[in-house]
């Protein structure tokens, strides 16, 4: 729904929070592999900036810092892995893993998609476009998200989730020099990353109110899973 699928209602924010720093753990481990130094690792440095904007512990953005980069005892190694397939209904699903072992995971995805179907590497990738992502908000009343899009070097941009937020979608080459650009254009950076944007997004409204509900069951259930870092579906937001 939108660039990427989220969970909807307010009673799982508790839940999303603790979610949040786990996720976001991860990622930072896997970007410290190329350095520990947020100066010099843009990728790092995205993930540190975002850590801060949603107020992750210092403790746990340095701990995940340091098993990433190999700096203390206890290095762990989180190998990334893409299940495709489709959820109820023929709506096309990407989901992006973490997991220090494929052998956990792979099984766990084979349930996850017994009332969907799970594909086979490429069987629903060619209906995504691989992008930068970045949700951005306005910096002063009167920013211009088109015009930031155009001088930033933006793709394209759509809503956010929330009002006023907006998500500028780049190539995947061009994700950390859009970011640097974008907050002299009046757009400060909440989150940025590489994701999957679905090229024919099927619409809700042709679905009726059961059938919906089941798409969202079906992908909650993924995204609820430990390994999974991000999921991507092909519903019109």
């Amino acid at each position: 729904m939108g660039a990427q699928w989220k969970a909807k209602g307010k009673e799982l924010a508790a839940n999303a929070r603790g979610k949040l720093f786990g996720r976001l753990s991860k990622d930072i481990m896997v970007a410290a592999r190329s350095g520990a130094d947020p100066t010099s690792n843009a990728r790092l440095r995205l993930l540190v900036e975002q850590a801060r904007k949603v107020s992750m512990p210092k403790d746990t953005l340095d701990r995940a810092i340091k098993k990433g980069a190999g700096l203390g005892g206890d290095a762990v190694n989180f190998e990334r892995v893409v299940y495709e397939g489709f959820a109820p209904h023929r709506v096309p699903v990407m989901v992006e893993c973490l997991t220090d072992n494929v052998n956990r995971t792979a099984p766990e995805m084979r349930v996850l998609f017994r009332k969907g179907q799970l594909g086979t590497s490429g069987s629903v990738a060619w209906d995504f476009d691989h992008v930068g992502m970045i949700e951005a908000e306005p910096l002063a009343a009167g920013a211009d998200p088109e015009l930031a899009a155009i001088e930033a070097g933006a793709q394209d941009l759509e809503p956010g989730d929330e009002a006023g937020l907006i998500f500028f979608l780049t190539d995947p080459g061009d994700l950390d020099l859009v970011s640097r650009a974008l907050p002299a254009h009046g757009f400060g950076v909440l989150s940025a990353k590489l994701g999957y944007k679905p090229k024919n997004p099927v619409n809700p409204a042709k679905l009726s109110t059961a059938e919906l509900e089941e798409v969202e069951t079906f992908l909650a259930a993924i995204d609820a899973n430990d390994d999974v870092q991000n999921v991507y579906a092909g519903l019109l937001g």
